[in-house]
């Protein structure tokens, strides 16, 4: 019933500007017994009534208020920062009422809406409801303006009555100094202030949601009790903000920048992962297994499977992306340009058809199950990647035969592992065509472009390797050579800063940031063994540590528990992808391998038996952009995982087996 009578309200809301009201309750109770309704009279005439008188009192209060602003703005009689105060008071109060009544009709609109809507249509009611969670986020970004605004009138007010007080008595020496000390503090931070949320929230793209604010359970106790103190580490915002699609964030850069500040989580989850790391890479150590594998049980006992202690998650990948940057970079200091020249034409033909035989395979699979092509092309390219890190690692201090005339496995391993990068590459700048191929709009010209956009990024970066090698990369490390004797520190942070100019220089073209540091590496080693030494010395300590972080952060996104489920078919996966790896580059290094180095087919085949860590990356890039569904994304994953694990053993195996009769070879 009252629903009925506010709804004929709004039908009555157009006339309020211009009806008595008693012209409007006598309105709204013709259109009440028009309904037929015999009972309520008195309700909807007070109602309206009460409705209409609210109004008029509003309007007449805001022009008593507009009024009393005129008057405030001419009165001499108050100090400026005193008359602004009271002026934009009054402006505030005056857009509290109209915001007021706008809510009333906007409410009465919404019912209106709600009650005319199809509750059979579950559309229609994920619209009302949508459009009611839109009024409540402009509500709510109007009403964190006016706090805003209020604070920074009180903030006036307060220096208009120090300024009052100042001009009362005379101020010492230490007061004058700290008075001009706090105006220079006040104009730094108008200078610092960037008004983030103000200049971002009309932008387009930019969406309002409403998150949580969680503090630590110490920090909260402790604040039951102190108001001031709250409000002090409110300002700091170290608190975890968690978004309704639960997505959590912390601070990535304050308002006062004056202030410092330190992520504690990040610092706790470090800690963790490094504690943690060393007894799991120990006992890996003494069973025979390769410490990496400690490392990702590391991060397994710590994600979200286990413990769920990691908290920046983010930030722990991030700072285990820097370990894959060094390793890369080690590892281009130890592929001379010798063994480059020499097995250049096998790297390049040997991935590609590997990469070929993958895809190829993939889409007959997909033809036989019915699935997308484009879903198909993604894992079979994602799969047919393997691990540029974890070849490095089973390749440190091992056997390596250089005969003359004869290839060692470790050139051609490593090559087919850079030519792999450097198609990771291109598989990211196609990614887009892949996208609009999975939404329809696939160009054939669009992919033409995007490939010659590829190609002539790489002829870029090659000519700048190049012009690097003939005229900057002797005089660099000669310079930084001649300072850093008897203080290593310019020669680290020399090396450092050569790889990120390379690594920025790639992801500028669109090629992977990871063959930029490569080719630094690559760079360095031209310059002679003696160079290479002494910048391994000073690299390979970073590179471990952040080597560690790295391969903690995989077992991050490993779960126990998805994998004991579907254990059965995960193994019969992971076991028919390893096979079938090996067995394509068992064929592919037989037809391309000289005749006198095809005995080496067997090591770099085990070597190339994985899959890839930055299926990761590209499973996740393209789950988000809907080219793949979850259920094949977690499948990518744990036959990923599980292949890194599988790659120690069947490396293992291999060159125990082979090495040797591969060194016998060479000898005789």
């Amino acid at each position: 019933m009252q629903v009925l009578c506010w709804l004929l309200c709004l039908g009555t809301a157009g006339a309020l500007a211009v009806l008595h009201k008693n012209q409007v309750a006598q309105q709204a109770i013709k259109l009440y017994r028009g309904k037929g309704v015999q009972q309520g009279h008195s309700w909807l005439a007070g109602n309206c009534k009460q409705l209409v008188g609210l109004l008029r009192q509003k309007n007449v209060v805001v022009k008593k208020l507009a009024a009393a602003a005129v008057a405030v703005g001419k009165d001499q009689s108050l100090s400026e920062p005193e008359r602004l105060f009271q002026v934009h008071t009054l402006e505030v109060f005056q857009k509290e009422l109209n915001e007021s009544e706008h809510l009333v009709f906007q409410a009465v609109q919404s019912l209106q809406r709600a009650l005319q809507g199809d509750y059979r249509d579950v559309v229609n009611m994920k619209e009302s409801s949508r459009q009611r969670l839109e009024a409540l986020r402009e509500a709510a970004i109007k009403e964190e303006q006016e706090y805003v605004e209020l604070v920074a009138a009180e903030k006036h007010q307060q220096e208009a009555l120090k300024s009052a007080l100042a001009q009362n008595k005379t101020l010492s020496m230490l007061d004058e100094i700290l008075e001009d000390v706090r105006k220079a503090a006040d104009r730094l931070e108008e200078v610092i202030e960037e008004h983030a949320f103000d200049n971002n929230k009309q932008m387009k793209g930019v969406n309002v949601e409403a998150v949580l604010r969680v503090e630590d359970e110490e920090k909260s106790g402790k604040r039951k009790n102190k108001s001031q103190q709250r409000e002090v580490e409110d300002d700091l915002g170290l608190s975890m903000l968690i978004d309704s699609q639960n997505n959590q964030y912390v601070l990535t850069k304050p308002r006062d920048s004056t202030m410092p500040r330190a992520d504690h989580h990040f610092i706790k989850d470090l800690v963790s992962v490094v504690m943690l790391s060393l007894p799991c890479g120990w006992i890996c150590s003494l069973v025979g297994l390769p410490p990496m594998f400690g490392y990702i049980i590391c991060g397994v006992l710590l994600g979200p499977s286990c413990l769920n202690s990691i908290k920046s998650m983010v930030q722990v990948e991030t700072l285990g992306e820097l370990g894959v940057f060094f390793t890369l970079f080690v590892v281009g200091l130890e592929f001379s340009p010798e063994r480059v020249r020499k097995v250049w034409k096998i790297s390049v033909q040997g991935s590609c058809y590997l990469s070929l035989l993958m895809v190829g395979a993939g889409l007959l699979w997909g033809q036989v199950l019915h699935i997308r092509y484009t879903q198909t092309v993604f894992v079979s390219t994602c799969l047919s990647l393997s691990s540029t890190p974890l070849v490095s690692r089973f390749l440190a201090g091992g056997s390596r035969g250089d005969k003359e005339g004869d290839l060692d496995y470790s050139s051609v391993l490593l090559g087919m592992l850079v030519m792999q990068d450097v198609q990771l590459g291109l598989f990211i700048a196609i990614m887009p065509t892949l996208i609009q191929a999975q939404s329809g709009d696939l160009d054939s010209l669009r992919v033409l472009y995007l490939l010659a956009q590829v190609l002539g990024s790489l002829a870029a970066v090659l000519l700048l390797c190049l012009l690097l090698k003939s005229f900057l990369i002797g005089p660099y490390y000669k310079k930084l050579h001649a300072e850093s004797k008897g203080n290593k520190e310019i020669l680290v942070l020399g090396m450092a800063a050569f790889v990120f100019f390379m690594l920025t220089v790639t992801d500028f073209l669109d090629v992977s940031m990871e063959l930029g540091c490569f080719l630094a590496g690559a760079l360095l080693s031209t310059q002679g063994h003696m160079v290479t030494n002494e910048v391994m010395g000073c690299i390979e300590p970073i590179r471990d540590f952040l080597t560690i972080i790295f391969f903690a952060s995989i077992g991050l996104h490993v779960f126990p528990t998805f994998v004991l489920y579907e254990l059965t078919i995960l193994l019969v996966l992971t076991l028919t992808l390893v096979i079938m790896k090996f067995g394509m580059a068992v064929l592919v290094l037989s037809l391309i391998l000289p005749p006198n180095s095809r005995h080496i087919r067997w090591v770099v085949s085990a070597g190339l038996a994985q899959v890839s860590e930055f299926s990761f990356v590209l499973g996740s890039r393209a789950r988000r952009a809907g080219i793949i569904s979850r259920e094949v994304y977690l499948l990518v994953l744990s036959v990923t995982t599980l292949s890194l694990l599988l790659a120690p053993v069947l490396w293992r195996v291999t060159t125990r087996r082979w090495v040797p009769w591969a060194e016998r070879k060479l000898l005789t």
